[in-house]
């Protein structure tokens, strides 16, 4: 890895809030039906300051400020090759987990490539460009449920875990629409409204951020390809630590014109502290 060391401390960008209303926001993660909106909601963008988190004198940690960088080369070759993602990546992302977290048990759920490039595969997404979080204190939970038989969940909610993003540039540098995240101790609860994300055989449940001014943003400018991010999504551990935090893409100002499009893989896991059930 070779950070720019031009890079400067502290860019201003726009990023998108939500007005909060008082109506639950919603957004279809499929195309929704004729005459319904992809998603509701009243964006409400903020100029905020973003500051470089490779220049701070103690690199962010998952549970001090809710996120972390971490280095590791991938052997994945082609990640348009589903095989190669759910064999050798989740593999890797398992013993990244485990090593980051010291957990008993990593369970990967799902994985979501993104693109900003005008045109993309149906498979990849463009990158979400406004400020939220993918789990809630009612979701966080109920993954655990989703995702394990039912004897071992009910043991395993008893116990510590967590969700946990690993968000990776693949292809190039995340050098256009790179990722920036909240330093989690400036959420507040007052800060974060649950919304509707809709399936096609279900209903989730996010969070949408509203604007507060004491919010701290950070990102790791031009993030090369053996670089990553891991970003606490949901903590069941109720004090001392961050609970979750919130992201979004943004339009760095300091991004060439001519860089390439920026391409993505997040994978959400189910991490686990305690000893399992028997």
């Amino acid at each position: 890895m070779s950070a720019n060391l031009a890079s400067p401390d502290l860019v201003e960008a726009e990023v998108n809030y939500l007005l909060h209303t008082g109506q639950r926001p919603s957004n279809y993660a499929y195309p929704p039906p004729p005459g319904v909106p992809q998603r509701t909601g009243i964006p409400d963008p903020r100029r905020v300051q973003i500051a470089n988190a490779r220049t701070l004198p103690e690199p962010p940690s998952l549970d001090v400020h809710g996120f972390e960088r971490r280095s590791r080369p991938t052997a994945v070759t082609d990640f348009s090759d589903e095989e190669q993602i759910r064999t050798i990546y989740y593999r890797e992302a398992e013993d990244i987990l485990r090593e980051a977290t010291g957990a008993e048990k990593i369970v990967i759920f799902d994985h979501t490539l993104r693109s900003s490039a005008p045109s993309r595969p149906d498979a990849t997404r463009e990158p979400v460009r406004s400020v939220h979080n993918d789990q809630t204190f009612v979701s966080g939970p109920r993954r655990v449920r989703d995702h394990l038989p039912a004897d071992e969940a009910a043991a395993r909610l008893d116990q510590r875990f967590a969700i946990i993003n690993l968000w990776r540039p693949i292809g190039n540098a995340a050098e256009s629409w790179p990722l920036a995240v909240l330093d989690g101790r400036t959420l507040e609860a007052a800060d974060l409204v649950p919304a509707d994300l809709i399936y096609r055989d279900k209903v989730g449940e996010t969070y949408a951020i509203v604007h507060r001014a004491s919010h701290r943003w950070f990102y790791f400018p031009r993030l090369q390809t053996d670089e990553f991010v891991l970003l606490k999504i949901y903590d069941s551990k109720p004090d001392g630590i961050v609970r979750l935090t919130a992201h979004t893409a943004f339009e760095d100002p300091t991004s060439r014109p001519d860089a390439p499009a920026r391409q993505s893989i997040e994978l959400r896991s189910l991490v686990f502290y305690g000893a399992g059930p028997g």
